[in-house]
């Protein structure tokens, strides 16, 4: 038998494959389909079976294609409601491959339609775990993403008492050597404190997880639905994408038009993904700097709704590929309008002066872009404007124009994306990048 994790450092996602009796079953696979099916002939097995533990919020899944082409069963909670060919696959389920066997476990909490799945191995025993957005490294999945989202909506008190039992009732109930396969790593928007490790044992996570510490469940719930990270806007999207199944990727791809810039229609968001100091020197009117970079499709799906037509750009062909294949997996492609490839256009931007402000600070208007929870341990500047970036587009009348602006997050990345959707708008007074700088003053 052979165990295979499949990382995608971007999303913080992890997905699986089991192989038995060249045989193989995939586990929460993620928008790209083709690492299974490489996978697959490496081990000369075929795909037989797909299993979701819920449907995601935070990417899109190959479960549909894999099945289209492969003929792989998909396998799912009854609760679910999928609108795509499926198995149910609850309490007391058993799917057989081979002689090992992987039953499913509910454990509702995260969303109300997630299991866990227990893996049997050929001589009987229970050896893993693979706990969806239920049990992470460190962390359990956080309760408040589906009061809107899906075919069953709770409250996310309502959610945080359903996972309190899951995990007591069922999952610390399971032999403590048990191998734990989470889907879902360090900065994963699934949960608060993920551990940087990409499996663990039940033993370890009984001993350390802060989570499973807590006894009662009136503080349990407490604790869990506190200082939980913001919810990027493509969440509730995905849920729904996820539960009907996404297009096949490669055409959804391949529709996507390339055109120059000077056939840019007016009236329709730029995102411009190249580097920061390529975007000073030179942008089109009214682009948001948004860079290519570790977080890109999270940030998209943050500044960007759902049901918004956007250009993508970038400075080449392999660039321009690489944030397109990066949207997809948000299920973005679709809202792509067109993409361009870009070298700069006119000069837009004015130099910062970093010791007049250290000097007067009195004399700037500070915008904090950082998250709430960022916040909340403290301001880096007393009089700093808080507005998150997701926040941004819709707080711009909240920003006063009497003074020059200079705006921060933790590192670069969220500021420059923000002084480009703030200068769009303000253009009465500058608008500055603390970026890096702020290392300074943290």
């Amino acid at each position: 038998m052979i165990i295979h994790q499949f990382y995608d450092k971007g999303l913080a996602q992890a997905s699986y494959a089991v192989v038995r009796d060249n045989k193989v079953i995939v586990i929460d696979p993620s928008r790209n389909p083709q690492p299974y099916y490489d996978f697959a002939q490496l081990h000369e097995a075929d795909i037989v079976g797909v299993i979701e533990t819920h449907p995601h919020a935070d990417f899109v899944s190959s479960h549909l294609e894999i099945h289209q082409t492969t003929g792989a069963t998909i396998y799912c909670s009854k609760l679910v409601g999928a609108g795509y060919p499926h198995e149910t696959f609850d309490d007391e389920d058993i799917i057989h491959l081979a002689d090992i066997q992987l039953k499913a476990i509910n454990t509702p909490g995260h969303s109300p339609d997630s299991i866990c799945i227990l893996l049997v191995n050929e001589d009987g025993y229970e050896t893993a775990l693979f706990t969806g957005d239920t049990l992470f490294v460190g962390d359990v999945g956080r309760p408040d993403l589906r009061e809107d989202a899906g075919n069953i909506t709770a409250k996310k008190e309502e959610l945080a008492a359903r996972l309190y039992h899951s995990l007591r009732d069922k999952l610390m109930q399971l032999p403590p050597h048990i191998t734990v396969y989470p889907a879902h790593g360090p900065g994963s928007l699934c949960g608060k404190t993920t551990s940087p490790d990409l499996y663990s044992t039940l033993s370890r996570e009984l001993k350390e997880n802060y989570a499973l510490q807590i006894a009662d469940r009136d503080e349990f719930i407490k604790v869990i639905i506190a200082d939980q990270p913001f919810v990027p806007h493509y969440f509730g999207f995905d849920v729904d994408l996820n539960k009907k199944g996404a297009p096949t990727l490669g055409p959804s791809i391949e529709a996507i038009n390339i055109i120059e810039a000077n056939e840019i229609e007016a009236g329709t968001l730029i995102i411009d993904t190249r580097k920061k100091e390529a975007f000073r020197q030179g942008h089109l009117n009214g682009a948001i700097n948004l860079q290519d970079a570790g977080k890109f499709e999270t940030w998209l799906g943050s500044i960007v709704e759902p049901y918004e037509s956007f250009y993508l750009l970038a400075d080449s062909e392999v660039a321009l590929n690489t944030v397109i294949e990066k949207a997809a997996k948000i299920g973005y492609e679709a809202n792509i309008k067109a993409g361009v490839i870009i070298n700069g256009a006119e000069l837009q931007s004015s130099d910062f002066e970093l010791g007049h402000f250290k000097s007067n600070p009195d004399k700037y208007t500070v915008i904090d872009v950082r998250n709430r929870n960022e916040v909340s341990h403290g301001k880096i500047f007393a009089d700093a404007l808080t507005i998150p970036l997701p926040e941004l587009r819709k707080r711009l009348h909240e920003i006063p124009t009497g003074k020059p602006i200079v705006v921060h997050c933790a590192a670069g990345y969220r500021s420059a994306a923000a002084v480009s959707i703030i200068a769009n708008k303000i253009n009465s007074v500058p608008v500055y990048d603390l970026s890096d700088a702020i290392t300074q003053f943290a």
